[in-house]
């Protein structure tokens, strides 16, 4: 099995999940042209996974499906997302080419937001061994969470109170190359992390390197992603300097941490 991050956009990563024959999952292009470029290579695309509606994910769609007429096209239920040949919703399984996945409604950044989550099992010197990714659009980030455009803080913490509930070495493959930018603001949350330190040397080696930073793993970022740690002692003891009270509860320890973060400036 192979995970290619196709930079796409400004800062976007197409993602492909491709195996021993070169057959590929493609998820959330948002630019036809990498997708193009890579299958001059030998990638051969197989079915589109679409997690939300923004033209940035899907917008290369129509130009690949041009390509690969028969090709499907997985999207929520989201009548702004006119190229789905197949609607998912939460719990739906899908079965492409022999690859097993889960949509899992995960809204907050919008409205029909979904991931989708892969356990699958290979064998590897000394026994069995599991994959497990989960390609969470723009709902989880490293280090960080999406903006909140149709969606509620309480409903993007359930989101993401869900995608932290997966196991700790799932790989987190999101939409967009944030980890840097996003190690900012969580070093002023959490500024004695160990964790997060660890992290952002990681990153910024990988990036130095021009490699991406990700996939990340849902472990670190339940170490080192604020967002995640709504229920720690100094996350909430940096959003009470910042209210001037103790919060009221976790969903105000987040909403005040996304606030914080919209307006934040390095």
């Amino acid at each position: 099995m192979r995970l290619l991050a196709l930079p796409a956009l400004s800062d976007n990563y197409i993602w492909a999940l491709s195996g021993d024959d070169e057959s590929a999952l493609i998820v959330d292009p948002g630019d036809a042209a990498p997708v193009l470029a890579a299958a001059a290579h030998g990638l051969r695309p197989v079915g589109i996974l679409l997690t939300h509606h923004h033209d940035d994910h899907i917008g290369g769609t129509p130009a690949l499906r041009e390509r690969w007429p028969d090709i499907p096209v997985f999207a929520p239920d989201d009548e702004r997302i006119a190229s789905a040949t197949a609607r998912v919703g939460d719990g739906t399984r899908l079965h492409v080419d022999g690859w097993s996945l889960t949509a899992l409604a995960v809204p907050g950044h919008t409205r029909s937001h979904v991931a989708y989550y892969m356990e699958q099992d290979h064998l590897e010197r000394g026994g069995r061994a599991t994959d497990r990714i989960v390609f969470s659009g723009d709902t989880l980030f490293s280090l960080g969470c999406g903006r909140l455009f149709e969606g509620t803080p309480a409903q993007m913490l359930v989101s993401l109170t869900r995608l932290a509930a997966l196991p700790d070495d799932t790989r987190v493959c999101c939409g967009h190359e944030y980890t840097l930018s996003n190690a900012a603001f969580a070093s002023v949350v959490e500024p004695a992390n160990p964790a997060l330190r660890r992290r952002i040397e990681q990153a910024q080696a990988m990036r130095n390197a021009g490699r991406p930073s990700l996939p990340s793993s849902i472990g670190d970022e339940r170490a080192t992603n604020p967002f995640l740690r709504t229920r720690e002692p100094a996350v909430i003891a940096a959003v009470t300097a910042r209210l001037g009270r103790a919060p009221a509860d976790e969903t105000e320890t987040f909403a005040e941490l996304r606030r914080w973060k919209d307006g934040f400036r390095a």
